[in-house]
């Protein structure tokens, strides 16, 4: 038998993962709770903008740069940016715990399989295609 089967079980490691989405999850809604309040403090004065013309969101709201840059210098737009961040980083955190569970298991198609998605998932996010 596997030492790790004999420290950590299956039904422990769902709930290690399972605990790991909800905190997750909590943690980016509190991050963005927090910004939308900030931004209400910020901006929530100022007039309405002109929605009569389109005007696309430049690099400080869609790079990793920008945000944590925007989040430095006190803006409450990348703050609440950086709440789905952490949103979108918990299930690919979820998919590599697995990961990590199915290779001390020993479970190569597993790990395989998990590999695969975890590649494909940050190729996709990475990589500019935009599936």
């Amino acid at each position: 038998m596997n030492i790790f089967k004999k420290i950590l079980g299956d039904r422990d490691i769902e709930l290690l993962i399972g605990k790991q989405l909800r905190t997750g999850v909590v943690t980016a809604s509190c991050i963005a709770l927090l910004g939308g309040i900030f931004y209400l403090v910020q901006q929530g004065a100022a007039s309405v903008p002109d929605y009569s013309q389109f005007k696309g969101e430049g690099a400080e709201y869609t790079s990793f740069r920008g945000i944590f840059h925007g989040v430095a210098t006190g803006s409450a737009t990348e703050f609440i940016q950086l709440g789905v961040l952490v949103l979108l980083a918990t299930p690919i955190l979820r998919i590599f715990f697995s990961l990590l569970a199915f290779a001390l298991e020993k479970d190569r198609l597993y790990v395989l399989i998990t590999t695969l998605v975890l590649g494909i998932i940050l190729f996709s996010m990475f990589g500019g295609l935009k599936i």
